[in-house]
Order: C-alpha cells, then sequence, then structure tokens
C-alpha cells in the first residue's frame, strides 16, 4: 500500500473514514488523499458553484491543521477537488496511483434500506479493482488486533488472503480464518478444510498467527458478523462480486450484505 484515497463530503462519517485511513497510513507509511467531488452536471449556477469549491478548499485546509500532525513525518496529507459523478471521480483518482486502497464511510442504513444500495460508498466498491476499506457508523477501531477471514467454497475466496496478510502483517494481527457455509455435508467440509489449510499455511509461512473456526448457519453474513462480534475483531476480509449492474443495486449476497450490515470495519477484495 502506498497510496490511501478518502472521499470526503464533511460529515462526521466521512471524518471517521479519514480517522481510520491515518491508522493505516502510520502503519504502512504511506500517503493520504483527501477527496471532494463537485455533483456534475449540477442546478448550482457557476457563481454558486464556484462557492462550492472554494468553500470545500476551506474546509479541506481546517482538516489538514488538524490531522496532518497526527501522521508520520515521512507521510503526507493532501486534498483534492473534483467534479461529475462522485464514486466515479474518486475510482479515477485511486487508478492515478500505484498501490492504492480506498477507505471511506457507507453512511450506514437502515430496515429495508439495508438491502438497497444507493451510497457512493458501494458504487466505489464495484467500479475499482482496489481494496476497498468501508467503515459504518460507530466501528472506529483505534488498532488492528483481530482480522476475521471468513472462507467459503467458492473458487475466488483465497484471493483476498495476500491483502489480508498485508494488514495482519502491518499490524502483527491476529487472523481467525473461518470456513463458512449454509449446509455441512462431505464434499464442502472437504474443500472448506483443504481451502483452509491452504490459508493456513500461507500465514504461518509469513510468520503471522492465527486461529481457525468452522462456522455453519441459515446466513453467512450473520454468522461471520456474530463470530466477528464475539472475538471482538476489528477488521473483516471479504470477497466482492463483480458485474454488479449499477441500475440494479439490490442487496441479497453476502458480501453486499456484509458491507451495508457490518457493524466492524470490512475489506473489500476484487476478485481478479
Amino acid at each position: 500500500m502506498k497510496h490511501i484515497i478518502v472521499p470526503i463530503d464533511f460529515s462526521k462519517e466521512s471524518i471517521n473514514g479519514l480517522r481510520l485511513a491515518i491508522t493505516f497510513a502510520n502503519r504502512f507509511n504511506c500517503d493520504i488523499q483527501m477527496v471532494y467531488v463537485q455533483k456534475y452536471p449540477t442546478d448550482l449556477t457557476p457563481g454558486r458553484f464556484e462557492e462550492e469549491h472554494r468553500s470545500a478548499e476551506q474546509k479541506f485546509e481546517e482538516l489538514l491543521t488538524e490531522y496532518s500532525p497526527k501522521m508520520l513525518e515521512s507521510a503526507n496529507l493532501s486534498f483534492i477537488v473534483k467534479k461529475g459523478k462522485i464514486y466515479r471521480e474518486v475510482v479515477n483518482q485511486a487508478h492515478a496511483f500505484e498501490d492504492s486502497v480506498i477507505v471511506c464511510s457507507t453512511h450506514g442504513a437502515s430496515g429495508f434500506e439495508e438491502f438497497f444500495i444507493g451510497s457512493n460508498a458501494f458504487r466505489i466498491i464495484s467500479a475499482t479493482d482496489c481494496p476497498v476499506v468501508t467503515i459504518r457508523h460507530g466501528s472506529m477501531p483505534r488498532d488492528i488486533q483481530k482480522i476475521v477471514l471468513p472462507i467459503d467454497i467458492t473458487t475466488d475466496t483465497r484471493q483476498k488472503v495476500p491483502v489480508t496478510a498485508e494488514f495482519a502483517k502491518a499490524f502483527n494481527a491476529e487472523v481467525h480464518v473461518i470456513g463458512v457455509a449454509t449446509l455441512q455435508t462431505d464434499e464442502i467440509d472437504l474443500k472448506l478444510n483443504a481451502y483452509t489449510k491452504q490459508v493456513c499455511n500461507y500465514l504461518k509461512e509469513r510468520d503471522i498467527r492465527f486461529q481457525t473456526a468452522s462456522l455453519r448457519g441459515d446466513n453467512i453474513t450473520d454468522i461471520t458478523i456474530e463470530y466477528a462480534l464475539d472475538v471482538n475483531a476489528d477488521l473483516v476480509s471479504i470477497m466482492t462480486e463483480q458485474n454488479i449492474a449499477l441500475s440494479d443495486f439490490v442487496l441479497f449476497s453476502y458480501a453486499q450484505q456484509m458491507l451495508s450490515k457490518s457493524p466492524i470495519p470490512v475489506l473489500s477484495v476484487t476478485p481478479k
């Protein structure tokens, strides 16, 4: 990780994203760039549009004054004001740098809204191949000591392991490798055991502490979150599905439910 991109709309939730990004930056010794995007096309008059731009720059200067001292001297905190579609401009900014991670707030959800994606955080995740860490209301860890790494029977499930290991190594965190499934059959158990063993060997070779567990339940999201809360985890690492139509953001998949429901920050990794 060399750069962290943080979408900012100056809400309390987006500032939590910045605070979490600083925690990461201080461990990885990397730079942070905050991004504010003015919606364009806009109904604002040219004068009001320029006023919004100046106001954003002024607020960013205040954030620099408050948060730059919290970063390592070798790291840089900067900002940029862009115009366009919010999720697209944030993704473009992340892709402009090598080895970037995006940290952003999902702004939370409740009731039926848990199963409908409308926020830019979810659009960002589906539009980039960069790792994305999302944070909801009140889930601001000061350190990453335990990471939950759910492993399922899909072939892509292990692709998140190298990125997760990077985070674990940087924080000297313990990884909880959990085999998850909705059914318990000999075939599923064999595959999960084989995948879990491969992951544990990968972690062992890198001197990363780990524990293992096997979970079964009707809803993989719920049993993963319940386990993460039980062990006081600070991060959950998941794979995200690609090729999700932006016009059809309905949350029924495991990954999408996790992003919407987890009270713990979620690291989302895109399958290659």
